[in-house]
């Protein structure tokens, strides 16, 4: 019995060890895959708060943020609430608002994207890329950051909106509040393919001019672009701002009804986001490495 006990014991032990060494083996797996996910949404967090810090020291960003909605409802929305709202079967004032809004978050996200032209002229996209995070982290990071702008670009609209007597009940704006990200991560991803392309600042303003202005007439910001037919119904639809606005009116209201079923605008936005952001963030990043 002793000899056989003697016998079993060496076997028993490699088990033992074999176990102890794959359990520990499954652990360190599972630390260094806790530990690169907490690095990513580390990056992430750090790029975003970058972005917010510069947005409080420079206080002529600020303004700018407050004052853009002020000329976009005062003058564009003014005189087409003037001009245009008489006969329609539905109230413009808060159409127009709803509108406005998802155009302010679209707008200043994609005003803020244009500033990754200036990183990589002083080389701090070049130092991000070549850090130990996904690019996706670093994209994501400073779409996230410039949304905070987006998102107080939208207080100036609700404030133009209570001067012109157009109001949204509190349930509403918090529910706009509560759609922004997706609406500034939709933008942001749209503006990364063309910021991926882009080189010098000036061609990035204008880039920043061709993303925003067509939406802001063919999406039905402020226009209404149900009976639109031919071409540009098709460019309607191929605009991500087209859904964004949509699916916000589909749960606020906002005047006219709207167009498609909600969760069809939810997967449009997802979808168009995705493409997007896989095709803007390989070109900036190809572009970072062709320099």
């Amino acid at each position: 019995m002793s000899e056989q006990t003697l016998t079993l014991n060496p076997a028993a032990g490699m088990t033992a060890l074999r176990t102890t060494a794959t359990a520990a083996g499954n652990a360190g797996e599972a630390t260094r895959s806790t530990s690169k996910i907490f690095r990513e949404i580390n990056a992430t967090f750090t790029v975003m708060m970058r972005d917010v810090i510069l947005y409080f020291k420079s206080p002529g960003m600020a303004i700018m943020s407050l004052a853009m909605p002020a000329v976009m409802m005062g003058m564009i929305g003014g005189n087409l609430m003037q001009n245009m709202a008489k006969g329609l079967s539905f109230s413009f004032g808060p159409f127009m608002l709803v509108g406005m809004l998802v155009t302010m978050m679209f707008m200043t996200t994609t005003m803020g994207m244009s500033s990754l032209v200036d990183d990589s002229d002083s080389n701090f996209s070049e130092e991000m890329l070549v850090s130990p995070v996904s690019r996706y982290s670093i994209v994501i990071g400073k779409i996230l950051g410039c949304s905070f702008a987006a998102i107080v670009s939208t207080l100036g609209a609700i404030i133009v909106g209570l001067i012109m007597n157009i109001q949204l009940p509190v349930k509403s704006l918090l529910l706009i509040l509560a759609f922004s990200p997706l609406m500034c991560l939709s933008g942001g991803a749209l503006a990364m393919i063309f910021i991926g392309l882009i080189k010098n600042k000036k061609a990035a303003n204008m880039a920043v001019m061709l993303i925003t202005m067509p939406q802001m007439f063919l999406s039905g910001g402020i226009i209404p672009i149900s009976s639109s037919n031919g071409v540009l119904k098709v460019i309607s639809r191929c605009l991500p701002m087209t859904y964004c606005i949509d699916l916000v009116r589909s749960f606020v209201g906002g005047g006219q009804p709207h167009m498609f079923n909600p969760a069809v605008n939810f997967v449009a936005i997802v979808g168009l986001t995705v493409v997007c952001l896989v095709i803007g963030t390989y070109l900036f990043a190809r572009t970072e490495k062709s320099r």
